[in-house]
């Protein structure tokens, strides 16, 4: 064998690495992510856009602009100047109407709220001073423990409801005469000096338990207009302007809370503090 033939030269191929070429290299993905995140911005727009009114609308641009003076809605609130501003037009908010209960920004309005009702905040405050003095008996014990045995008190939309309602042996009302007994006559007299305290109007409801199926002729609404009629009577006498009753009304054996439609505990009355704003 010859030599030439053990002494070939070797060739070595090196191939060259590239580190980033073209969509293998890591920029696109930050692109991919700006992109993502406007497209989630603008369907979030579009969406709000969609749920949101006009006035609701305006309502967010005059609160990202509060100080351009385009409109007379930018600017005030409820403190000691009423939404006036003491500065001038060209260099601070515009001089609203301000954000009172009684005259609500129609930026506030945009933004869904009227405006923090401080008359409904304080007759909220009033109504539930009145419950707590009711039930307490006006500090008095024994009266506190006459309210806690015939008296249930809550506060609903329409105002202070006010239940006075009859226990076994102990009725509001006289079986033989009708006449009010006087733990009725107890708790309307203190209910009397209790609403001369406020303005509200007041509404009476009488509703009474049903009569035996034996009895031959019902008197049930009879007897519930008569005790709506005594209530009304008891408090007006212990002080209550007749001019703030605004309904008095006898609903018979219609409504009863208790199962035994003749249980002696849907012989109530109800007396309802009205609600003004």
């Amino acid at each position: 064998m010859s030599t030439e033939t053990n002494t070939r030269p070797l060739i070595i191929k090196r191939k060259k690495v590239s580190g980033g070429d073209g969509h293998h290299g890591g920029a696109w993905k930050v692109a991919y992510a700006d992109f993502v995140t406007a497209m989630m911005a603008f369907f979030m727009m579009m969406w709000l856009l969609n749920a949101t009114t006009e006035q609701q609308r305006k309502g967010i641009a005059d609160y990202f602009s509060p100080t351009i003076p385009i409109t007379r809605i930018s600017g005030g609130g409820d403190g000691s100047f009423g939404g006036e501003s003491v500065f001038s037009e060209t260099t601070a908010a515009q001089n609203g109407t301000g954000a009172t209960s009684l005259r609500p920004t129609e930026g506030r309005q945009a933004m869904g709220a009227q405006g923090t009702d401080h008359r409904a905040e304080r007759e909220e405050m009033t109504l539930r001073s009145i419950e707590d003095a009711l039930m307490s008996g006006l500090g008095d014990a024994s009266l506190s423990d006459l309210m806690d045995r015939h008296v249930q008190i809550r506060l609903t939309d329409e105002g202070l409801l006010i239940e006075v309602f009859a226990r076994e042996g102990t009725p509001l009302f006289d079986p033989a005469t009708g006449g009010p007994e006087p733990v009725l006559q107890e708790i309307a007299r203190i209910m009397a000096i209790l609403f001369a305290t406020v303005e509200n109007h007041v509404a009476v409801a009488a509703h009474v338990a049903a009569e035996p199926v034996v009895v031959a002729q019902t008197r049930v609404w009879d007897r519930s207009l008569d005790h709506a009629q005594a209530m009304r009577v008891l408090l007006v006498g212990g002080g209550l302007d007749a001019a703030r009753l605004m309904r008095v009304t006898g609903h018979a054996d219609r409504s009863p809370v208790d199962r035994d439609a003749i249980s002696v505990r849907n012989n109530r009355i109800v007396v309802t503090l009205l609600r003004e704003f």
